[in-house]
Parts: structure tokens; sequence; C-alpha cells
């Protein structure tokens, strides 16, 4: 046994057994290990942002790490983006980052980079495994790392050396850290300036979005309480039979007059909220002027058990609102819009399907009926960086190959991680790939007036348009493998879609809207 087996063995030891893997020279003994451990789910990524977006979306789902495999610190740098969202959305991922061998370091290689520095800022925990008798346990180091709470992504440097030398040290459990509730006197303080707040409203994140949390909150909305969620979270269930909160709105001046009077903050899960951007004259922090704030369960804790806490505490009825099942009857015809392809999407969104929204513009269009659609998961854009919507679906079909997985991206989006297509294809995933296909950057051309930039002119436009050449979607899928349509029409839209829907396996469909 060596190194390389030591993690591989280590890994599946603790359920970490999917790889999303772009590797190089320095990463072979890994890559011959995993002939010798066939419990670990190799899967090629043709770059190494849609290897770390798709263990973004598997850790997301199986609420347990995927790991990646990158080559050194360019590797790790191409795939830097996505993990910057897994880190927003707290998700464990484990990277395997190979390194030159340790005495070869200090010729600096051309490949030789400060790995360290590279990987820190995106990653919560840092080791290298300079030793192929530590390798086994800094693996469980990491993986233990990764889960936190509140967790997210870590990273092992994994030297050549390291990997080919022989060890004795078989595979480390890790341990997996509780989640602990607030005090009682916590959630009393809380319950006491609820009931003394002429308007208060309470901002659920992370966590306190899942399922459990979501039925315990909806308790304090039938009890008269706002409840509403941070604007992106990573994963939240939507639907009929689901409590659907309000949410806080994007635009920092909506968000604002929306919270207008609002005098208590109480935060689950999350923290203050900000403004995504800053913009002349416009405020950063989205609390109202004279509001109060206070934390019923940080990132760390477990909101379950507060919110249910909180509850009990204001004598609020055993069940809360629930979204009905409401699905439009007609199918949609004339032009196709977001709108129109949003009430498709509803009505075909089979039970317990799992969207990765990257849609930006487009997305509202769908959010609106799918809000009373048959129950189904979203995973959502936590960290700003486009470009995560397809590689999600990997992760998420990886995980849960029983569940159909929809990603909705713009055309802008798509570009980020256009290799997922090809990923997608070659492991026959249960994904249906919609692209919004305007042609152009439509979000920088809201941005660009509301930061007070003017209306854009030849040269401005020219960094905004998507159109000269105007991307043929359906060659690009197909020439990577992908069954691909392009719909032009919402009768189009609504046969595609339902098709995919019916059948099992990889699907694309261009939405030329």
């Amino acid at each position: 046994m060596n190194g390389a087996d030591a993690l591989i063995q280590t890994l599946v030891a603790n359920e970490v057994t999917a790889c999303f893997a772009n590797p190089g020279t320095s990463e072979m003994q890994f890559v011959s290990a995993l002939d010798r451990q066939p419990a670990m789910r190799p899967v090629l990524c043709l770059f190494e942002g849609v290897a770390t977006g798709a263990a973004d979306g598997y850790g997301r789902i199986a609420d347990r790490p995927a790991c990646t495999l990158l080559h050194l610190g360019p590797g790790y740098g191409n795939g830097l983006a996505n993990l910057h969202n897994a880190r927003r959305a707290y998700t464990p991922v484990v990277n395997v980052v190979g390194d030159h061998a340790t005495y070869h370091r200090q010729y600096d290689a051309p490949l030789n980079s400060d790995i360290p520095t590279i990987v820190g800022p995106n990653s919560l925990w840092v080791k290298s495994a300079d030793t192929a008798d530590s390798v086994a346990a800094i693996a469980a180091e990491a993986i233990e790392a990764s889960f936190g709470p509140p967790g997210g992504p870590v990273s092992l440097i994994l030297p050549a050396d390291a990997a080919w030398l022989t060890t004795t040290n078989g595979p480390v459990k890790a341990k997996r850290n509780e989640r602990l509730a607030p005090s009682g006197e916590s959630v009393d303080a809380v319950a006491k300036a609820l009931k003394a707040a002429a308007k208060p409203v309470i901002l659920l994140g992370g966590r306190a979005c899942l399922k459990d949390s979501l039925v315990q909150a909806s308790r304090l909305a039938a009890a008269g309480y706002r409840v509403i969620t941070d604007t992106f979270v990573s994963r939240q269930p939507r639907g009929a039979g689901i409590f659907q909160p309000g949410r806080m709105q994007y635009f920092g001046e909506a968000a604002l007059a929306d919270l207008a009077g609002v005098d208590l903050m109480v935060f689950v899960g999350t923290t203050t909220p900000v403004a995504f951007f800053a913009y002349p004259d416009r405020p950063s922090v989205l609390v109202p002027e004279g509001c109060s704030t206070l934390t019923l369960a940080d990132r760390s804790q477990d909101p379950v058990a507060a919110l249910a806490a909180l509850a009990d505490g204001l004598g609020a009825p055993a069940q809360g609102p629930v979204q009905p099942l409401k699905i439009p009857d007609a199918a949609p015809t004339g032009q196709l819009t977001p709108q129109t392809a949003g009430a498709s999407v509803a009505r075909h969104l089979p039970e317990g399907a799992i969207i990765c929204d990257d849609s930006v513009t487009s997305g509202g269009g769908v959010a609106v009926p799918a809000a009373t659609a048959r129950p189904h998961e979203v995973l959502a854009l936590t960290g700003g960086a486009i470009g995560v919507g397809m590689p999600l679906a990997i992760g998420a079909a990886v995980a849960a190959p029983e569940a159909k997985v929809v990603s909705l991206n713009g055309d802008g989006a798509g570009m980020y991680t256009v290799q997922s297509l090809w990923t997608l294809a070659r492991e026959n995933l249960d994904v249906t790939v919609v692209v919004f296909a305007n042609h152009s950057y439509r979000i920088l051309n809201i941005e660009m007036g509301r930061t007070g930039s003017g209306q854009p002119g030849p040269s401005a436009q020219k960094l905004l348009d998507l159109g000269n050449p105007r991307i043929d979607w359906v060659s690009v899928a197909s020439g990577l493998g992908m069954p691909a349509v392009r719909a032009s029409t919402a009768e189009e839209f609504e046969m595609a879609f339902a098709r995919a829907m019916a059948t099992k396996g990889p699907h694309f469909i261009e939405a030329a809207i």
C-alpha cells in the first residue's frame, strides 16, 4: 500500500465516494490507486471549475463531501470561482491538490507555485501530507474540518512522493462534530424581543432553509411573525406541501423598501444582510435605520432546535402554512419568454426533482409558477460567481441518481463551464440543461444604469453583447455529446421539456427568448 492507497481508503471509509477530477502527472499515483478501490466513483471533468462546482452540488445534496482531484496550483486556480460559491454555501468539499515531490519543490519547476497561499482564501483548512505515513491521518483531519460546523471546502496538498512511497498506516475514521442548540436564555431573549417589537422579521439562511427548519419556521409564520430568507441559499425545498417564506430582494433599495418600518430583525443561520454591490448614494447594509438585530442561531448552531424552541416559547401553533398544489392547466402558447418557459417547467417537473439555478435574469419566470408545483429542491448561486448551474447539476445527479435534475442557465453563465455538457453525456446523467439564450449579459446592462455609468455606447456595448457572433447552442451541445434541441416558441419549449421529463438521461434545450 502506498500513500495514494491510504488516502483513497480513508476517503471511502468516511463515505467520501465521489471524486470529480482533472488530474495531471503529479496525481498519477492517485489515479492508479482508483483501480484498487472500486467504491470510489471517478468523474472526469474537462475543466477544474466543473470539478469544483460538481463537488459543491454533490455536497449540498448528499450532506457529506465529495473530493476533487486538481493539478497543482494552476489546477486549483482554474477551479477557484466555484469553490468561492461552495464556501458561501458552506458545502463540505475535500480538495486533493497534487504537488511536486517534496525534494523537487526546491528546483522551482515550471508548474511550481505557492499552493498553500493560493488555496488559503477559499479553504477552511489547509495542510500538506508530506510523508506517506501521514496521509491517512491528515485525510481524516481534512474530512472532519470540511464538516465544520459550519463547514466548507478544505484543501489537502498531496506531494507526488507522499503518494508513491509505501506505508502501513491504513484508513482513519473522522468524526463529525454536532451542531449545538442555542441556550435557553438566548431563545428566551429573542422571544421576549419579538413580543415587544411592533414589526419584526425573522431572516433565515443556510441550514435554516432546509426542510426540517422550514417546518418550524412555518409555525412562527402561523403565529403572525414575518419570515424571509436570504436572497440566495445553498439548498431549499419548494413547491406543494412546503412552507415558502418571503425572500430578501436582490436590489438594495427594493430590499429596504420591502423592510420599511421593521424594528427588529432576528437572524437564524445567517448574518446581517448587505447589498450585493455598492452603488453611489445607496446604503450597503440592508437593515432599516433604527432596526435592532438579534441572532437566534449562528451558522454553526442547530437551526431546527433553535426554531422549534422559539416557536414553543411563543406558543406558536403546531403547524404552519404550506403551499398548495397549483399547476397551470393549459400549455403555454405564443412567444417564448421566461414566464411561458416557467409555466412548462411547473407543469412537468416531477416530485423530488432538483433545480440547479444559474439563470440570472430569467430565473424569476420559473420561480413564480414553480412555487406551487410538485415538491422539489432548489440549489442557488450562493457566491454570485456565475457558471455554477451545469456543474452543480453534475454533482447533484451523482449524489441522487434517482432524482430528475434540471439545470437553468443564462447563456453568458453557461459559457463559463460549457465543458460540463461533455461530462453529463459521458456519465449519462439524468440531467436536463436549459440555456436561456438572450445573447446578452442582460444583468450587466441593468447594473450599468444602476451604477450611474450611463447608457452603453458602441465600445461599451461590445462588452455586454453576446450576439456577434451568435452562439449556436444546439451545435455546441451536440458536439459535446448531448441530445439537443432549440425551442423558439412556447409550444416548442413545452414539447421539449415534457419529453425531457418523461425520458431518462441527458437532454439539452436552448430556450431562444
